[in-house]
């Protein structure tokens, strides 16, 4: 392997704890590290490969906003909530080393909803229709992360 498929891989390396760690735009650095290779081998297939991957890129942004989404916007959940649950998920990183950021984003989520809403039972179902949406997010995200890789990956074994 050459040097900058060395780096292409830990790019995606990143990108896949990018996906479970939303500080990281996991998925776009995964795409990033694509693109860098073909650029770098100039070979028709790493076009290919660089143009399938765009597309199952821009495929991932539209079923994540159609689905989990739709569904979030459908239990009353903001984007707003969201952005909330990742900085309380932040500062309790630092509080509580490795498991702050999980119980952060989920506490954070409750608290919006429960000002919001004003009661445990319908903060705590925002909160869970928050977290299915996110997990689902993960899961497409994800899944599109390892076939894309996973293009990579054959690509550089067969072609180069």
């Amino acid at each position: 392997m050459s040097a900058v498929e060395w780096i292409v891989a830990a790019l995606m390396v990143v990108g896949l704890i990018g996906i479970v760690i939303p500080v990281l735009p996991g998925l776009l650095l995964i795409l990033v590290g694509v693109v860098i290779w073909a650029f770098e081998l100039q070979h028709e297939a790493a076009w290919w490969v660089m143009g399938i991957s765009i597309a199952l890129f821009l495929a991932c942004m539209v079923l994540e906003f159609l689905i989990p989404g739709k569904r979030m916007r459908r239990a009353g959940v903001r984007t707003s909530t969201l952005v909330i649950g990742v900085l309380v998920a932040i500062v309790c990183a630092f509080l509580i080393p490795v498991v702050g950021a999980l119980i952060g984003f989920p506490l954070g989520i409750y608290l919006v909803e429960r000002g919001r809403r004003g009661g445990h039972a319908q903060a705590w179902s925002a909160t869970k229709h928050a977290l299915k949406a996110v997990g689902l997010n993960i899961l497409i995200e994800g899944a599109t992360a390892v076939i894309i890789i996973g293009l990579w990956v054959a690509a550089v074994i067969f072609w180069t």
